[in-house]
């Protein structure tokens, strides 16, 4: 069984390939989406830097 993984930027199931313009987001932004399974995640963006929060996977730090 293989494990499917979601772009966090569009929430869209990512391939071999990541996505040219979500990878261009994903150095300026925080992610979007849960990379497990696609649920929009509660973002937070303070000056020092940002949360982002999934209901099932929990929180991620940046």
């Amino acid at each position: 069984m293989t494990l499917l993984m979601f772009c966090d930027q569009c929430g869209k199931p990512s391939e071999e390939d990541e996505h040219p313009r979500c990878a261009a987001r994903r150095e300026l932004e925080p992610p979007r989406y849960c990379a497990d399974c696609a649920r929009r995640m509660v973002v937070q963006v303070t000056p020092t830097g940002w949360t982002a929060r999934c209901s099932r996977h929990g929180e991620r730090t940046g």
